[in-house]
């Protein structure tokens, strides 16, 4: 189109880049869109100079912003209608200062000297949106796009697939805040700075991640600056207010999961999961170097399993906690390892409530105890929903507690399969490929709830199964707070045991497995420091099934264990039962 020769900004508002536009042009589309201001001069209009565009480019265009937008055979177009402007603009002159080391000096120099353009668009927020005209770089982008590396071009492709695949993901495209501008830009203020001393594809992530901190950065503070403007906000407009805070809150979400959010988005999936997997490889940025999401994850679970202990609580006690948690949920001042604390908390609380209340309590009508048990049934379960798969075994001891023990058998089986899947993480083990490829990426309650085994915790004082009782009572006289029982060594037991209720003969060989994995296991599933309770468990179950020869090797075996329970007593008194049976 032709272009005038010269321009005349007469007044720069609120919003840098839009200025009115003088002219002298006959024109007739922009002759049809001149305006007479108080000072009988005539200046183009921007919003009708768009619509009288828009109007006659291709049928079926709408406005979209400053173009004409629409589809042709399926091909989405966006047409902007602009002048060239062959000059640089004065408000943008200290980005040429700012070009120290990128880009080259001759690139630098070919920008400034072809300009920038005007598009017909004014300032939402301002009094004279119709009248202003913004300028656009988009040229100078595309030259400073030429001008990046390898490594910094695919880190602004890696923002773009972020953006699309995690960000905006099944948001509606009036509820977008963040689009590919604001990538492009973070790249480019990256580059510019010297963030990153030397670019390569090895430090491909690290490269992201700086870009996306400063993206992060931007959006607690509200201001997005412009690349070539710096005073010109990009987020005036949008990202402001409960819409600022929540977009917030979901990017640090993602920040605090590190570089393993990208195994949300399915491009990049395939490409880094080697990489993050694998513990061996730490991906650099500014700060620091990233572990890797398993190591992460181990660390953090171990934490939780460490701190978790609930002090000695009574009824009252528990509810007075799960009144507190009711306060606490959905607060935004937790933090998300907070909440995953909070959730193994509220679970351990749930579970001491219902044995407590079943040990202290008697129910004489059966009306009441059906409905009490249907509550703590229910406790119970909603435990299991958000901790770790072997907080199911405490369904499983309670089903047994009171005499249900098919239902318990159906819990165990249960447990079995999910135990029996190669991702599950008991403290440290874990087949990190497995993990990373079920889980990578997923938030912290699914992966506890779907590959998270601990270690149980029975609390001395309360009886969760009456043949432990001997065991808890010796640790109680040394002042041993809790018995730890690993995972399967519980599920075993509470197997074998209902086996003796429901079906004698499969009760015969239920404790083979059980002795198979004391026997062999190489601290795998059954830690140093808690073999002496294995043993011990191993040596019940055959006792109770009638192996007095086999079980009183499993209680020797068990005193020579390093005595991390103190159950000596308890021990010896077993061993002196078994020989009076064999007399």
């Amino acid at each position: 189109m032709p272009v005038p020769s010269t321009f005349t900004w007469l007044k720069t508002w609120l919003f840098q880049p839009e200025y009115w536009m003088e002219t002298d042009s006959t024109d007739r589309s922009r002759r049809t869109a001149c305006r007479q201001n108080v000072n009988n001069r005539l200046y183009i209009s921007s919003s009708k100079y768009r619509h009288i565009m828009c109007s006659v480019s291709i049928k079926k265009s709408t406005e979209h912003g400053p173009c004409a937008s629409g589809t042709i055979v399926s091909i989405e177009y966006d047409s902007a209608y602009c002048f060239v402007s062959d000059f640089w603009p004065p408000p943008a002159s200290s980005w040429k200062d700012r070009c120290h080391s990128w880009p080259q000096p001759h690139v630098v120099d070919d920008i400034v000297k072809y300009g920038c353009h005007f598009v017909a668009i004014g300032h939402k927020l301002g009094s004279h949106e119709d009248h202003e005209w913004r300028i656009s770089f988009s040229l100078t982008e595309q030259k400073l796009v030429y001008a990046m590396n390898r490594c910094q071009f695919l880190t602004y492709g890696l923002l773009t697939l972020f953006l699309k695949e995690i960000i905006n993901n099944g948001v509606c495209d009036d509820d977008k805040l963040l689009c590919s501008y604001h990538m492009k830009t973070a790249d480019f203020w990256v580059i510019q700075q010297n963030t990153i001393p030397y670019w390569c594809p090895q430090i491909l992530l690290g490269s992201f991640w700086v870009c996306f901190k400063l993206i992060l950065k931007w959006v607690y503070e509200g201001v997005c600056p412009n690349f070539f403007i710096p005073g010109n906000n990009m987020f005036l407009n949008k990202i402001h207010g409960e819409a600022q805070h929540q977009l917030f809150i979901r990017l640090y979400g993602l920040y605090e999961k590190g570089l393993a959010f990208l195994l949300h988005s399915p491009s990049i999936k395939s490409c880094i999961i080697n990489v993050l997997h694998n513990p061996r490889l730490s991906i650099c940025t500014d700060e620091h170097s990233l572990i890797s999401e398993i190591e992460f994850d181990r660390n953090l679970y171990g934490e939780i399993h460490r701190y978790y202990t609930v002090f000695k609580l009574d009824i009252q006690g528990c509810m007075r906690y799960l009144h507190k948690t009711e306060r606490m949920i959905g607060s935004s001042l937790l933090t998300q390892y907070q909440v995953q604390m909070l959730q193994k908390l509220t679970a351990s609380v749930l579970q001491l409530t219902v044995f407590i209340f079943h040990m202290e309590t008697y129910i004489h009508k059966n009306k009441l105890r059906y409905r009490a048990d249907k509550i703590t049934c229910h406790m119970l379960k909603l435990a299991a929903k958000f901790a770790c798969i072997t907080d199911m075994l405490y369904i499983a001891m309670y089903y047994y507690k009171t005499l249900r023990y098919m239902e318990a058998l159906s819990i165990i089986e249960m447990i079995k399969v999910k135990l029996a899947s190669q991702y599950v993480m008991h403290r440290s083990n874990v087949d990190t490929e497995m993990y990373t490829e079920a889980l990578g990426g997923q938030s912290w309650s699914k992966k506890m709830r779907q590959a998270v085994a601990w270690d149980i915790g029975l609390d001395i004082e309360i009886h969760y199964i009456s043949e432990l009782i001997p065991e808890q009572q010796s640790a109680l006289q040394n002042y041993c707070p809790s018995l730890y029982v690993p995972p399967l060594i519980l599920l075993y037991m509470l197997e074998i045991l209902c086996y003796r209720h429901v079906d004698t003969m499969r009760a015969q060989t239920a404790p083979d497995d059980l002795q198979t994995l004391v026997y062999y296991d190489q601290g795998q599933l059954i830690p140093l420091d808690l073999r002496d309770i294995s043993w011990q468990i191993l040596g019940i179950c055959q006792q109770v099934t009638g192996n007095l020869q086999a079980a009183l090797y499993s209680y020797k075996q068990s005193l020579r264990q390093e005595p991390f329970h103190k159950i000596r007593t308890a021990i010896e008194m077993r061993i002196h039962e078994v020989c009076l049976q064999n007399q």
